[in-house]
């Protein structure tokens, strides 16, 4: 069947507010404390996959939701000057997501005000208008986690492939996902993601990262892990591939692992194979790090 896209992200998207060279602790009692540098930028795990998959070629659509004001304008914006459809998203009376990310080199402190983003539902999405579906931050949006093992379900019975990346959990719990992760073709956590949800489902303890993928892939998925500094590695039904990091000069981590979850579903949606699509993956993260923000230094498929 056509599809009009190639891709449909469901999410989060946000204006984040980075500090760059943030301290360690922060001084109350109004103390003011300068830090090296400041950006405004697109942010949102969803949002940023959505802008490197079309920067790399894909047919992209984004379904989330955003408040009737100026941050919401501005995500909205910048989402359509970098090619993505945002005609899927709903407008909320409640306000935008927002986010202050303090960066201290490679490490961050994440702030986020949730906004309208838990009242995202499976029922705002549309259905059967791309070839693959993207999930992000499964956590943040508890209204479209309770319908999203049947969202997904359907649009696989239609055709669809389908990943997630659920992100950190803020409360700590790793709940709901053993109904999630049998619909879902590729799972995308970083590494103490995956040993958490792993420690979850199956009680494993602090095990190896490719023993905790295993236990992942069992359910169902593709497992790609992102691995920071040491690269990633991906299983898949007993195959096993770990690609080493791209060495760059890193100016900005934030969004890193949103660019890699774009670079996998491009090569994948090529046809690549599984060394490959984690190849492509690692390589778009690692290029994404070149700028401030996670959107600035994404690159086109000719870069990668």
């Amino acid at each position: 069947m056509a599809r009009d896209f190639d891709l449909l992200v469901v999410g989060d998207a946000n204006p984040d507010v980075v500090l760059s060279g943030a301290p360690r602790g922060l001084a109350y009692g109004q103390r003011e404390q300068l830090v090296s540098g400041g950006d405004l930028v697109l942010g949102g795990s969803g949002a940023i996959t959505a802008c490197g998959a079309a920067r790399l070629g894909l047919r992209t659509a984004f379904a989330g939701r955003v408040g009737d004001d100026a941050a919401g304008r501005f995500v909205l914006g910048a989402l359509a000057e970098r090619g993505v459809d945002v005609s899927h998203c709903v407008i909320d009376s409640r306000s935008t997501a927002m986010t202050v990310v303090l960066a201290d080199g490679a490490d961050r402190a994440i702030l986020t005000a949730p906004g309208c983003l838990p009242y995202l539902t499976v029922d705002d999405v549309p259905r059967g208008v791309a070839r693959h579906v993207h999930v992000s931050s499964y956590f943040l949006q508890p209204g479209l986690a309770s319908g999203l093992p049947g969202f997904l379900a359907e649009e696989r019975r239609g055709g669809a492939t389908t990943s997630l990346d659920t992100n950190d959990d803020p409360a700590g719990t790793w709940n709901g996902l053993e109904d999630v992760l049998p619909e879902v073709d590729v799972f995308l956590p970083n590494a103490s993601e995956a040993r958490a949800v792993a420690g979850r489902l199956f009680g494993a303890g602090q095990e190896s990262l490719e023993a905790a993928a295993a236990r992942l892939g069992a359910l169902g998925p593709a497992v790609a892990v992102k691995d920071g500094g040491d690269g990633a590695l991906v299983w898949r039904s007993g195959e096993l591939a770990r690609v080493a990091a791209v060495p760059v000069e890193p100016v900005d981590t934030v969004g890193a692992g949103d660019s890699f979850d774009a670079g996998f579903i491009a090569a994948m949606l090529r046809g690549m194979s599984l060394r490959k699509c984690l190849e492509a993956a690692v390589t778009c993260g690692s290029l994404s790090t070149r700028a401030a923000g996670g959107t600035a230094a994404q690159p086109t498929w000719e870069e990668l």
